[in-house]
C-alpha cells in the first residue's frame, strides 16, 4: 500500500504507432482515498434487431403477481442462466414509428425512431430529418472523459444510397444514431477498423497503408510490451494479473482479426461483398464485435456503444441454424406455422449471440464489481409483429445493473401508451446525463431503478 496512484487514463505507448489504454487497476485509486474514488463509470450499449419478433415466443410467462414471478419464454431461454441480470420490459411503444399519414415505410421508420422517438421526414432526397438519438445525447456529455465519445457498429453492409423503403431515404435504415436531426452517424462494420480506432493508427482506410501495416513483422502489442513489463514491476499481484489478462485479450482479438483478413483461409465466404477483415460467418463476426465492445468498456475508451445486429429490411440468411430463408421475407409469414417456426429460430439465435456478450461482461472485473454491474445493455427492436409492422408493445430487455441501481430478475409491464423514450430518460439519469426531453418522452419509467 502506497500513497502513489496511476492516472485512470494512463496509456502504454509504442514508438509512435500504437497506444493502449489500461483497464481499471487497484493502483488507480490512491491509498487512503475516499471510497467514492473507486466508483466505476456507468456504460450503455444499445443492440438492435430488425424485422420484428415472434412475440408469442418472446413474452415471459407470468406465474404470479410480482415482477419476479415469471418464466423465460422460448426465445429468451438462452438468457435464463443470467436471470438475475435481466429485466424484461413490456408495454413500451414507439408511436412515431407508425405511418401518421405517410403510408408505407415501416422499416425505415423503425430504424430511425428506435433511439430518437421522432417521426422521420418521408423523403429520398438530401432533406432528411429525424431527431437526436439518446446515444449521441449521452456521448456529447460523457465523451469529455473518454478517448472516443461513442462507437457505432453494425454487421450488415450499410452503403445503400437513394431510397430504401417506400419513399424513405436509405439514411434512415443505415444507422441507429443521429448527432443532429439532419445528421445520421455512419456505422463501422469492419472489426479491423474498430480495433485500429480503439488502439492505434486507425485514422485511414487507405489500402496501401493497410498493406504496409500487414507486412510489418511485429504485432502492435510488441511495441508496447516493454512498457507493460516496466509498469507491471510497480504493480501489486492483483493488478499484474489484471494487466496480463487484458493484454492477452487484446492479443487474442488481434490474432483473430489477422486470420479473418488472410485471403488464404480455406473457408468459403458468403456470396456478398464484404470488406477485408470481416469474418466469414455471422456468428464469428458478431462475437468479435462483442469482444471489442467489452474491451472498449473495460479500458474506458468509450461509455456509449450502439450495435445494429441487422438493418431493417435486411435479408440475411441463417443456414447455420437450418434457416435458408431471407430474414425480411420470412418476417412476412402471413401466419404460416412453418414460417413462424423458422423465424422464431432466428429470434432465438440472436438472443444466443447476445447472451455471449452479457456473460462476457459478467465475467470481466471492473474497479468495483463487474462490467455488467456497471452497464446497461438494451436489446430490442422498433417493430414488434413483423408481419403487421406494429410499433407498439415492443420487444425490449435491459441487461446489467447500471451502477448497481437496477435489480434484475424481473418482468416489468408498463401501462399502454408508455413511450420507449421514457426508458431512455431513465437510462440517461443513471449515466449522469439529464436531458429535458428525448423525442416523444413524457417522463421516466417507474420501478426500474433504486429497487
Amino acid at each position: 500500500m502506497t500513497r502513489k496512484s496511476l492516472d485512470r487514463r494512463t496509456f502504454l505507448r509504442g514508438i509512435g504507432m500504437a497506444s493502449l489504454a489500461l483497464p481499471a487497476l487497484d493502483a488507480m485509486t490512491p491509498a487512503f482515498a475516499p471510497t467514492a474514488a473507486s466508483v466505476a463509470p456507468v456504460r450503455a450499449a444499445f443492440l438492435y434487431v430488425p424485422n420484428g419478433i415472434i412475440m408469442k415466443d418472446w413474452k415471459p410467462v407470468v406465474t404470479g403477481e410480482k415482477p419476479t414471478d415469471f418464466s423465460f419464454s422460448k426465445t429468451l431461454k438462452p438468457l435464463e442462466s443470467m436471470r438475475e441480470h435481466i429485466t424484461v420490459l413490456s408495454g413500451l411503444d414507439h408511436y412515431n414509428g407508425q405511418s401518421l399519414g405517410d403510408g408505407a415505410g415501416d422499416h425505415a421508420r423503425a430504424g430511425a425512431t428506435w433511439l430518437t422517438g421522432v417521426h422521420p421526414k418521408k423523403t429520398e432526397g438530401l432533406d432528411i430529418k429525424a431527431g437526436i438519438s439518446i446515444d449521441q445525447l449521452m456521448a456529447k456529455e460523457l465523451g469529455k472523459a473518454t478517448q472516443l465519445p461513442s462507437l457505432e457498429l453494425g454487421l450488415d453492409d450499410n452503403r445503400m444510397v437513394g431510397g430504401c423503403d417506400s419513399g424513405y431515404s436509405c439514411a434512415y435504415s443505415n444507422t441507429l444514431s443521429w448527432s443532429s436531426p439532419s445528421t445520421p452517424v455512419p456505422l463501422e462494420t469492419n472489426p479491423r477498423a474498430v480495433f485500429e480506432r480503439l488502439f492505434g493508427d486507425g485514422d485511414t482506410t487507405d489500402p496501401q497503408a493497410r498493406a504496409l501495416r500487414a507486412r510489418q513483422d511485429r504485432s502492435i502489442l510488441d511495441f508496447v510490451n516493454e512498457d507493460a513489463k516496466r509498469l507491471g514491476a510497480t504493480l501489486g499481484a492483483s493488478d499484474r494479473r489484471k494487466l496480463s489478462e487484458y493484454m492477452d485479450s487484446i492479443r487474442e482479438i488481434e490474432v483473430r482479426i489477422q486470420k479473418a483478413e488472410n485471403p488464404g483461409r480455406n473457408i468459403a465466404l458468403p456470396a456478398i461483398d464484404q470488406p477485408a477483415g470481416i469474418p466469414p460467418t455471422f456468428e464469428e463476426h458478431i462475437k468479435l464485435m462483442f469482444d471489442l465492445m467489452t474491451i472498449a468498456f473495460q479500458a474506458d475508451l468509450t461509455r456509449v456503444i450502439t450495435m445494429m445486429i441487422g438493418r431493417e429490411g435486411g435479408n440475411r440468411t441463417y443456414r447455420s441454424i437450418g434457416v435458408p430463408d431471407a430474414h425480411h421475407g420470412l418476417s412476412h409469414h402471413f401466419n404460416d406455422p412453418a414460417k413462424i417456426e423458422r423465424l422464431q429460430k432466428i429470434d432465438q439465435h440472436h438472443v444466443e449471440m447476445v447472451s455471449y456478450f452479457i456473460e462476457k461482461l459478467s465475467k470481466t472485473k471492473d474497479s468495483n464489481g463487474t462490467l455488467l454491474d456497471n452497464s446497461m445493455v438494451l436489446y430490442g427492436s422498433s417493430i414488434s409483429d413483423g408481419n403487421k409492422h406494429e410499433h407498439l408493445d415492443l420487444p425490449a430487455i435491459l441487461c446489467g445493473h447500471g451502477g448497481n441501481q437496477i435489480k434484475g430478475g424481473r418482468h416489468l409491464q408498463y401501462r399502454k401508451g408508455t413511450p420507449m423514450t421514457n426508458l431512455f430518460m431513465t437510462m440517461a439519469d443513471q449515466m449522469g446525463v439529464k436531458p429535458e426531453k428525448i423525442g416523444d418522452s413524457t417522463g421516466r419509467v417507474e420501478h426500474l431503478t433504486n429497487i
